[in-house]
């Protein structure tokens, strides 16, 4: 009889361990978001080169590309500050979140709309980025399990 059968041979489930808290979730929320978006994104780079030509494929992997390089320094940042606290984590993501952004926009004022930049396609694909990025995160972030309370120590002292 070993450790996980009983009297009469049949399996008893081993007990559940403890998992604890998610220590960082920061890098595999950024590899699930990516898993998802960088696929969907070739291939509307695909679709647009063989609809619109070479243009329209560059204009859709230069959004795609756009919206992940933006969305992945902010987990980036989370992953990088998550140990040091949650205010200084809220205060990095709002700085980043402000640098990224008048750094984008400037990239892009600066940039302008050149010839070779196909609307269409860039927008389609920004688009599609972005709603298949948020959405992952959220489901992702959702089934984290993330501890806010300090649990009881089993004498009683919630101090842990």
């Amino acid at each position: 009889m070993t450790d996980s059968q009983n009297s009469n041979g049949s399996a008893v489930p081993a007990p559940l361990a403890v998992s604890g808290p998610t220590e960082s979730p920061w890098l595999g929320i950024l590899q699930r978001c990516l898993l998802f978006a960088a696929p969907a994104i070739v291939l509307i780079v695909v679709a647009a080169w063989i609809f619109a030509g070479g243009f329209a494929a560059l204009s859709a992997l230069f959004s795609g590309g756009l919206v992940l390089v933006f969305f992945g320094i902010s987990l980036l940042i989370g992953h990088r500050m998550g140990s040091k606290g949650a205010s200084a984590m809220f205060g990095a993501f709002a700085v980043g979140y402000v640098v990224k952004f008048v750094g984008f926009a400037g990239v892009l004022i600066v940039l302008g709309s050149p010839d070779w930049l196909d609307r269409t396609w860039f927008f389609i694909s920004a688009l599609a980025a972005v709603l298949i990025w948020l959405t992952v995160e959220m489901v992702t972030f959702s089934r984290l399990r993330l501890q806010i309370f300090n649990d009881p120590a089993p004498d009683g002292d919630s101090r842990g």
